[in-house]
């Protein structure tokens, strides 16, 4: 009698980099291969980057869809661009609309800002794609056409979520087929998404805001309790933004000004380079503790001072000068773990892929329905997932990132780019909320202070700080260093082996006789491919 498909892994195993002259990365296979096969086809890695991550709505429903916000920073002929498409809260959402609250709900109709995804994706193609834009949707239409097997970490992802959102308005009808979350292994097609996708490829993305798709979403919105109207929808327009940069040992790190949390990885970066990180050692408890601290004083100040810059009063230049990073770095003791607060600066489920090409241009790229599945509002007959992303508004009457009307909440996905001496060195993300920002500065310290390569930099242990402040980190990280940092004061948690808690990094890095070094995450099911 055969025996039932074993989707364990008990084995440790190590992915290797791919080098070549045009390359892909990201979380999920099928979808890096989406872009490669745009690069075959005579495409640049715009045309790779836009066609990876519309097939990752198909192919990682779990973390994002077609109803989410994207943020890009790409280098093109030695500039580096930064676009923002990051959408607006409903004209209804006034501060008495969440009377009676004391904090933003988690799900449904009342987490769901305008999605800037779509339209990001035009605004890209029309300022740097070669291809056809219709073109770009081909793999990702025969995918949810045709279908693919489901993989065990999708469907692990999957099975933890859908409990939660069964409930809200269209899931269950998308994503339960006979009641329950697909098993590892399962065949998954999605035809009314194929049918939505070839509707945005044939109208440039207008009919999600300004016909029929739009329509759709506003109708559903008034039958089932949502705010947000055809006019919410059409008044969003991309934007295209100067990044912000902090310099590390000859590096610099550029992020995607605010209303993203970018800023946060630059302060932290900022406040490390008056410490001596070479000396400590690189896996060691004194490099490990700085950097947990150095992040806890910077997502202070983020959550305090950050939200739509109209509303800020604070400017990320106050935020990023140097004497001010210095006053903070002065706070962190080397011997014991502080609680962090704010300073006071003068004033004045997401999924991530980057892509390159022989001709030098570089891509990274963030899109994200926020938390897995986002709100759990699905449109009935388009595979239109809506994001939660209101979900990051404070209700605090007064505070910078009060709920509003027609306003950008704080917003945590962040592309990252590294040049040095003004020429481009690596493009690369680390995907998962709150993950983000705490991942750029881990990996941009790996780098610059000790010239890790990007598979490896990937691979090493890594922390994340939460409210509490609780400091989770990875079960390889060596016993010695976490009682080390549990002596100090710092209240660690271990994380099980298998948790996905700690994002999933995709980097590329140029190599200095031509050609790119490209590293996917173990941690998740990503491949990185080129040629």
């Amino acid at each position: 009698m055969s025996q039932p498909f074993d989707w364990t892994f008990p084995y440790a195993s190590k992915k290797m980099p791919v080098l070549a002259s045009n390359t892909v990365a990201t979380s999920q296979p099928l979808a890096a291969q989406a872009g490669l096969r745009m690069m075959l086809a005579g495409g640049n890695a715009v045309d790779s980057a836009i066609a990876t991550a519309i097939a990752l709505t198909v192919v990682e429903p779990v973390m994002n869809g077609i109803g989410g916000d994207m943020f890009t920073l790409v280098w093109h002929e030695g500039k580096l661009y930064g676009l923002n498409s990051s959408g607006r809260s409903p004209a209804a959402w006034t501060p008495e609309y969440f009377a009676g609250r004391d904090t933003m709900p988690p799900t449904g109709w009342g987490t769901v800002t305008v999605p800037g995804q779509v339209a990001g994706w035009k605004a890209l193609h029309e300022r740097f794609g070669k291809l056809p834009f219709a073109q770009l949707f081909e793999p990702a239409i025969e995918y949810a056409e045709r279908g693919f097997p489901i993989s065990p970490t999708i469907a692990r992802q999957w099975a933890t979520q859908a409990p939660r959102l069964a409930k809200e308005p269209g899931f269950a009808q998308a994503f339960l087929p006979d009641g329950k979350a697909p098993e590892a292994g399962q065949w998954w097609r999605f035809p009314e998404q194929a049918r939505t996708l070839r509707d945005i490829a044939d109208s440039g993305g207008e009919s999600f805001y300004r016909g029929a798709l739009a329509e759709k979403i506003a109708a559903y919105a008034r039958e089932t309790g949502g705010a947000i109207t055809v006019d919410d929808l059409a008044a969003h327009k991309p934007e295209w933004v100067e990044p912000i940069s902090q310099g590390f040992r000859g590096y610099r790190l550029h992020e995607i000004p605010p209303n993203g949390q970018g800023i946060s990885a630059l302060m932290a970066l900022g406040m490390l380079e008056q410490f001596d990180l070479e000396s400590m050692g690189r896996d060691s408890a004194d490099y490990y503790h700085v950097s947990i601290e150095a992040m806890k004083l910077a997502f202070a100040d983020l959550h305090h001072h950050i939200a739509d810059p109209a509303h800020m009063r604070v400017n990320a230049a106050a935020l990023l000068d140097p004497a001010y990073l210095a006053e903070r770095a002065r706070l962190i003791s080397m011997d014991r773990a502080a609680t962090p607060l704010a300073g006071a600066p003068s004033t004045g489920g997401t999924v991530y892929l980057t892509a390159a090409d022989a001709q030098g241009t570089m891509v990274s790229f963030i899109q994200s329905n926020y938390h897995g599945f986002g709100s759990g509002v699905v449109v009935p007959g388009t595979g239109i997932s809506l994001h939660n992303r209101g979900l990051n508004f404070v209700l605090t009457p007064g505070h910078a990132n009060q709920v509003g009307p027609r306003k950008q909440p704080m917003h945590t996905i962040i592309p990252a780019f590294l040049s040095k001496d003004g020429q481009p060195v690596m493009s690369f993300g680390v995907m998962g909320g709150s993950m983000q920002a705490q991942g750029h500065l881990q990996m941009t310290t790996r780098l610059a202070a000790f010239g890790q390569n990007p598979q490896a930099m990937s691979d090493a242990p890594r922390f994340r700080v939460e409210n509490g402040p609780v400091v989770n980190v990875e079960a390889h990280l060596p016993a010695d260093v976490v009682q080390t940092l549990r002596d100090r004061g710092h209240n660690v948690a271990v994380a099980p082996a298998d948790s996905l808690e700690f994002g999933s990094a995709q980097l590329i890095q140029r190599l200095p006789g031509g050609g790119y070094i490209a590293a996917s995450d173990s941690r998740r099911d990503g491949q990185a491919v080129g040629f």
